[in-house]
């Protein structure tokens, strides 16, 4: 299959950026996207031009290191999928395809599709930890959680920090990754601890770092790669409301 890209390419955050167009002839609609942006690195760099810079590590849709938009969407258009994950066949032959970096103040541009994600390290850094002892591990039947509970923090913890809920989102919110890191701690027992002083400084954090106000648009759940519910939002605020009252 044929490819056009529009791949947008910025050498820094204080230099303006423009959209390069680039063709790739005879790809195999079975390789990853990331593996046809390597094709494309290793023909720019035999003509010795620039590579494209772009974010990643494993490659499994695990660290969510990977991530941009293609044709406006975080990650592109296959739901629930890393752009790690997205393979070409999911396009079509002679496919226009747009690619440029994550759209947030908080989110800088580092260069091309590569952007700063540490404001988000430090919402963690802030209060998403558990003081506990450590050393010999505990029967794991000691301490009784419910299934439900169990259940819910799991789904919340499979948060990979990409990023693209802030992407998708009009406002460049940052409440579904904060309440999914706070959700899946004060769904547990080992998080009842710090769970006043967790909420309200990965909340205060949050807005330090110039995220947006969450407006219920939907849009971040419905570009999450791991679908994170909306529903760790409302725990959030019930947890920051708690906190504040007490």
């Amino acid at each position: 299959m044929n490819i056009n890209l529009n791949i947008w390419r910025q050498t820094k955050e204080s230099t303006a950026g423009k959209f390069v167009r680039y063709r790739l002839e005879n790809i195999d609609p079975n390789i990853s996207f990331l593996e046809m942006l390597d094709i494309l690195n290793n023909k720019l760099i035999k003509e010795k031009q620039e590579p494209v810079v772009f974010d990643h590590d494993c490659r499994e849709g695990i660290c969510g290191s990977c991530g941009f938009m293609i044709n406006g969407q975080p990650h592109g258009p296959q739901k629930a999928t890393t752009v790690c994950q997205l393979h070409m066949r999911a396009f079509q032959n002679e496919d226009e395809l747009t690619l440029e970096p994550f759209r947030a103040a908080s989110f800088p541009v580092i260069k091309d599709l590569s952007v700063d994600r540490r404001s988000f390290d430090r919402i963690i850094l802030s209060g998403g930890y558990v003081d506990i002892n450590t050393g010999e591990a505990p029967e794991a039947n000691l301490i009784k959680v419910p299934k439900t509970n169990a259940d819910e923090a799991f789904l919340s913890a499979a948060c990979i920090g990409c990023g693209a809920c802030v992407a998708a989102c009009k406002n460049s919110s940052a409440m579904l990754f904060t309440s999914s890191k706070i959700s899946h701690l004060s769904l547990l027992p080992q998080g009842k601890k710090e769970a006043k002083e967790r909420v309200l400084k990965m909340v205060a954090t949050m807005d330090d770092e110039g995220f947006g106000s969450c407006t219920n648009t939907g849009a971040c759940s419905a570009e999450c790669p791991k679908e994170i519910s909306q529903a760790n939002i409302v725990r959030l605020n019930k947890e920051l409301i708690k906190s504040v009252i007490d």
